[in-house]
């Protein structure tokens, strides 16, 4: 469980790097674009996207 969890972090930072490493004016837009928008579409997008991560992982808990 405890290893899962490391690599599911890993792959986390892996991602982020990639973004940050490739394409740092992309960031400094979608950073203008979430401070452009209310705080409650900030959290309905939060949720949405953490329902969607919870899905994926019940998915491939499941079928995997």
């Amino acid at each position: 469980m405890i290893e899962t969890l490391i690599m599911g972090l890993g792959l986390v930072l892996v991602i982020e790097g990639l973004a940050l490493a490739l394409a740092p004016s992309r960031i400094e837009e979608a950073l203008a674009f979430l401070s452009a928008i209310g705080p409650e579409r900030r959290r309905a997008l939060g949720l949405a996207a953490l329902a969607v991560g919870v899905t994926v992982l019940w998915g491939v808990r499941v079928l995997g």
